[in-house]
C-alpha cells in the first residue's frame, strides 16, 4: 500500500541569472530593502530600522526606480518578494551583515550623508565639521534647494539636511539652527551713485538706475526685503540671474550691480571695502535655517557627532 507523500515545501522562484545591483544603490535603501524581505511586510520592517511606515514605503520605492523593476508585490497582508527581489537579498545579505556587526562592534561607521545649500556648506559648515573630519567621521555632501533635498531624505538618501524651509507633516524631525541675516549691498562705485543721485533720500528711486542680481528670476530674496524692510513692492526686474549665490556675490563685487545676499557670505567683502552696504536697517531680514534629521539616521554615532556639532557651532553664526 503506497502512503501518500507530503508536497515539499516551495522553493522560491529563482531568478534570473546574473542578477545585477541597482546602479547607485545607496546603503540605506539596500538595509531597508533586506528588513522587509525578511519580515515580509513595510509595516513589520519599520520599527526594526528606527522608521516610518511611509519612510520605508518611499524608501522601496525609490530603489525600485533605480532597479527598473518591482521587488515586492503588494498583498493585502504584508508583500511577496519577486523573483529578483530573491536574488538580491541573496547577494546582499552577507555583506551587510557582515558590515552591521563591524559597525556594532565600533570598528567601521557608515558615512554620514549632510546636505543643505552650497553657500552654506562651503561657508560655515564644512570648516565647522573639520575636528571631525580629522578624527575620522567620513562625510557625504550634497548640495541643493530645500524641497528636493527634503524628498531626497524621505527617500533614505541623506541622514541630516540643512535647509531655509521647516519640513511640513512629522515624518521629518527638524529643530531651528541659526538665523541668517541679510543684507542690501553692491560695489563702491554704484553705492557712491547711488549716494549722489538726486533722490538719494528715496533708496527704492535711487536703484531704478542701478541693475539688479539674482539668482532666481521670481527674485524671492531681493522682494522680500522690498516688502518686509522698505514696506513697497518691487516693480524692478533683474539684469543679471545666475546660478547661485556666489555668482551673485562674484557679479555684485564685479560692478554688475546691486542684490540682497546672507551677511555670512559677504561680511568678508564689506570688512574689505570690496562691498558697500546701501541700507542699514534696525531689524534686517533673518532667514532661519533648520537642521532636519532622518528617522533612524541616530544609529550611526557619527551622525549623531555631526548633528550636535553643528548645533554649538551654530550659536555662533
Amino acid at each position: 500500500m503506497k502512503h501518500p507523500t507530503t508536497p515539499a515545501a516551495e522553493a522560491p522562484p529563482a531568478a534570473a541569472p546574473g542578477t545585477r545591483l541597482p546602479p547607485h544603490a545607496d546603503l540605506n535603501l539596500l538595509r531597508t530593502f533586506l528588513a522587509v524581505h525578511r519580515s515580509g511586510s513595510f509595516t513589520a520592517a519599520a520599527p526594526r530600522l528606527g522608521l516610518s511606515q511611509p519612510t520605508v514605503t518611499a524608501q522601496i520605492r525609490t530603489l525600485e526606480q533605480q532597479a527598473g523593476r518591482d521587488l515586492f508585490t503588494r498583498l493585502p497582508r504584508g508583500v511577496e518578494p519577486t523573483p529578483y527581489a530573491h536574488e538580491l537579498a541573496g547577494q546582499i545579505a552577507g555583506p551587510l551583515d557582515a558590515l552591521a556587526g563591524l559597525e556594532d562592534a565600533g570598528e567601521m561607521a557608515a558615512p554620514v550623508h549632510l546636505a543643505g545649500p552650497s553657500e552654506l556648506l562651503c561657508v560655515r559648515v564644512l570648516p565647522a565639521l573639520v575636528p571631525l573630519v580629522a578624527d575620522g567621521v567620513q562625510l557625504r555632501v550634497t548640495q541643493g534647494l530645500p524641497e528636493p533635498l527634503l524628498e531626497e531624505m524621505r527617500a533614505g538618501r541623506h541622514d541630516l539636511v540643512i535647509t531655509t524651509r521647516r519640513p511640513r507633516g512629522r515624518a521629518l524631525e527638524s529643530v531651528p539652527l541659526a538665523d541668517e541675516e541679510y543684507l542690501l549691498v553692491a560695489n563702491p562705485v554704484w553705492a557712491r551713485r547711488v549716494a549722489e543721485h538726486p533722490e538719494a533720500g528715496d533708496l527704492c528711486a535711487a536703484l531704478r538706475e542701478v541693475p539688479m542680481v539674482t539668482y532666481a528670476e521670481d527674485l524671492p530674496i531681493v522682494r522680500r526685503y522690498w516688502r518686509n524692510i522698505l514696506g513697497k513692492q518691487l516693480t524692478a526686474r533683474a539684469a543679471v540671474t545666475v546660478p547661485n549665490l556666489y555668482a551673485v556675490l562674484s557679479a555684485v563685487n564685479s560692478g554688475a550691480g546691486y542684490s540682497v545676499l546672507p551677511r555670512s557670505l559677504c561680511q568678508e567683502y564689506l570688512d574689505s571695502g570690496r562691498l558697500t552696504l546701501l541700507h542699514d536697517p534696525e531689524e534686517p531680514p533673518l532667514n532661519t535655517l533648520f537642521l532636519v534629521q532622518r528617522p533612524g539616521a541616530e544609529t550611526n554615532p557619527d551622525v549623531v557627532r555631526v548633528r550636535d556639532l553643528l548645533r554649538d557651532a551654530a550659536r555662533g553664526w
